[in-house]
């Protein structure tokens, strides 16, 4: 197979309807030829969330034009990419219809190999995209639908390390503008908040933090901020910045344990990775940076456009399972739920340290 592939990915798993053409040359990082987003914000912001049925009528009537426009950016044409990859899922079942029966027919007209990637392996190989990162390293996961830690071995090798046990970390962020009255969507409105509040106004929870595990909470943290905005004379700022402080304490302390314990299967320290739609809050992007800097690891942050979601991290996962010959035939059915790790729930949770160097358990 040559080196140098084009790839046509497709991506409509939530409220963004998406195409992109990504080209690669011999190994390393790809060259993104086209990224095209739409967004459907201002379709579900009077609901104040995603209303899967609206979400699935918008993918049904701009997919044609998303997809002709990334190919026009790209200067390409259908005859000229290596394959069509299509996010199967995980995520809303009316939209992972809508992208898979597109990508399905195209491959089918064209004679092209099909190729259904995982949302979440889209993120989780984004680093290769923009950075050419080896394997292995560390995903930090955090987004609306997920927040996990994985091992990422190779393409198509995932190991779960740590969950959220209730609310994803997104979700949290959205909730938390909700009951402070702030605009859809939540996450960015609760950022801009707080950088003009006081981060130590409120002491909020740091639900699990030194506990001995990796997994995660956020429920409790976000009834402290119920409680907190039914006060008399609460600020809003004040309590965004007080709840940002305490997820940024929470991330702190889980993803310097799994510091410890991939230096304890590999012996040495290696890469983080922060992948998904919360990634692009800078605050969380440079306390965490900040962390990974102080015990030796290399920090990789994609650009925030490659933060949430788009195609051309489903374009690249396509190349890589295209390239590694992880390409299953007429495997086009749509996966509403599909764990990166499917033996994730059989795992016992281990203990790990501080994370700082000398302080392991």
């Amino acid at each position: 197979m040559s080196e140098h592939l084009t790839i046509l990915g497709i991506e409509t798993s939530c409220d963004e309807t998406a195409a992109s053409v990504v080209r690669s040359g011999n190994g390393g990082a790809g060259d993104i030829a086209s990224n095209v987003v739409f967004s459907q914000i201002e379709d579900h912001a009077p609901f104040g969330g995603v209303v899967p049925e609206i979400a699935a009528r918008a993918h049904l009537d701009k997919i044609g034009p998303v997809i002709e426009q990334a190919l026009a950016e790209a200067n390409t044409s259908f005859e000229e990419c290596d394959a069509i990859a299509v996010t199967s899922g995980p995520g809303l079942a009316g939209g992972l219809i809508v992208g898979t029966m597109t990508a399905r027919a195209i491959a089918a007209v064209h004679g092209k190999p099909l190729i259904a990637v995982n949302h979440l392996e889209g993120h989780a190989l984004t680093a290769r995209l923009t950075d050419g990162v080896a394997f292995p390293y560390l995903l930090l996961l955090v987004s609306g639908g997920h927040t996990q830690i994985l091992l990422v071995r190779g393409v198509g090798d995932y190991e779960r390390w740590a969950t959220t046990i209730d609310d994803a970390l997104g979700e949290a962020f959205d909730k938390t503008a909700k009951l402070l009255g702030l605009p859809y969507p939540g996450g960015p409105q609760v950022e801009r908040a707080a950088r003009d509040g006081d981060p130590k106004a409120h002491a909020f929870p740091r639900p699990l933090k030194g506990r001995d595990t990796l997994d995660m909470s956020f429920s409790g943290l976000k009834t402290a901020v119920r409680k907190a905005a039914i006060e008399d004379g609460a600020d809003t700022n004040d309590i965004c910045a007080s709840f940002q402080a305490a997820v940024a304490d929470v991330l702190e302390d889980r993803i310097a344990r799994a510091f410890n314990r991939f230096e304890d299967e590999y012996g040495h320290a290696g890469a983080v990775v922060v992948a998904g739609g919360v990634a692009a809050n800078t605050m969380l992007r440079t306390q965490l940076q900040a962390v990974a800097n102080r015990d030796g690891w290399q920090w990789i942050a994609p650009p925030m456009a490659l933060c949430t979601d788009n195609a051309a991290m489903i374009a690249w996962a396509g190349l890589e399972r295209l390239r590694a010959g992880l390409v299953e035939k007429d495997d086009d059915t749509i996966r509403p739920r599909w764990p990166l790790d499917p033996d994730a729930a059989e795992r016992q949770p281990k203990s790990y340290g501080s994370g700082r160097k000398g302080a392991k358990a």
